[in-house]
């Protein structure tokens, strides 16, 4: 059985009736990473705001959305809330918008982690301050102690891989989550994932637009495109087999960029991605 099954998925705006996602049905198999890829627009983004229940006012939807068997969509918001973290952890493209600026980082996960589990204050923070160092942030007392705009885009990343490590939840979605960060943060960022899937056995739905990443990270890729799912296929057969005319656009264009860049570089252009 896999962990997660979206079925029927529609979503649209309830103001203007323009509809964003018109059916989209796909499975999350356990301890595995599915990649969802696409351009802007495209309805990555609104697919796992939709698995989390978080959108925006306006904006509805109908479809079933079954965790561990669990339909989602049935649940009062007061059962929501107590999915979000502990089953259900997001992990946002900007860390900034991630906490409340007018507080300390250790405030927020303090809040978090107390809602979950009901640890003191201590507890937390042997705890919090294990998962930073294990995620490579130094001074992670100091850390805790700043606020959000005091820390690099890299560091609060680091920061919510760290609160997921001590979550444990039964999927991590991450929605563009190196967007924001230079490319040796993103590889820094990245490895990280790779270990939080390790060391936490969890699920990962992981929104990108970059194939690197996604070639490096995913078991298998979705592609979305204008609010349609138009291809799903396993890593590799994305990569060399695709069957849709806009996932070979995708894959043709991640190839002649890696070209273009080891020509710039004095490099000999590759036909790998």
């Amino acid at each position: 059985m896999p962990i997660l099954e979206v079925t029927n998925l529609k979503v649209w705006d309830s103001i203007t009736g323009r509809v964003i996602i018109p059916d989209s049905s796909f499975q999350l198999k356990k301890e595995s990473c599915l990649a969802i890829v696409g351009e802007s627009g495209s309805g990555k983004s609104v697919t796992c705001r939709a698995i989390m229940r978080l959108h925006k006012a306006g904006i509805c939807q109908t479809g079933d959305i079954l965790l561990k068997g669990e339909n989602l969509s049935e649940l009062s918001e007061k059962n929501m809330r107590k999915k979000r973290g502990k089953q259900l952890c997001m992990i946002m493209q900007s860390g900034m918008r991630a906490f409340d600026p007018t507080c300390v980082i250790g405030v927020h996960l303090k809040e978090t982690l107390v809602q979950h589990f009901g640890w003191s204050h201590a507890e937390i923070t042997t705890k919090m301050k294990h998962a930073m160092e294990s995620v490579l942030l130094k001074n992670p007392i100091e850390v805790l102690n700043k606020y959000p705009h005091q820390l690099s885009g890299g560091m609060l990343q680091r920061v919510m891989i760290a609160l997921a490590l001590v979550l444990e939840p039964a999927i991590v979605i991450a929605d563009e989550p190196t967007t924001a960060l230079d490319t040796i943060a993103q590889y820094e960022v990245v490895e990280q994932f790779i270990r939080l899937r390790e060391n936490v056995g969890c699920s990962m739905i992981f929104i990108s637009h970059d194939l690197g990443v996604v070639q490096k990270i995913a078991d298998e890729v979705l592609v979305m495109k204008a609010g349609e799912i138009v291809e799903k296929a396993d890593t590799k057969t994305i990569f060399t087999e695709a069957q849709h005319d806009y996932t070979r656009h995708l894959v043709s264009a991640k190839l002649a960029l890696n070209h273009h860049f080891n020509k710039i570089m004095g490099g000999v252009g590759s036909a790998e991605c």
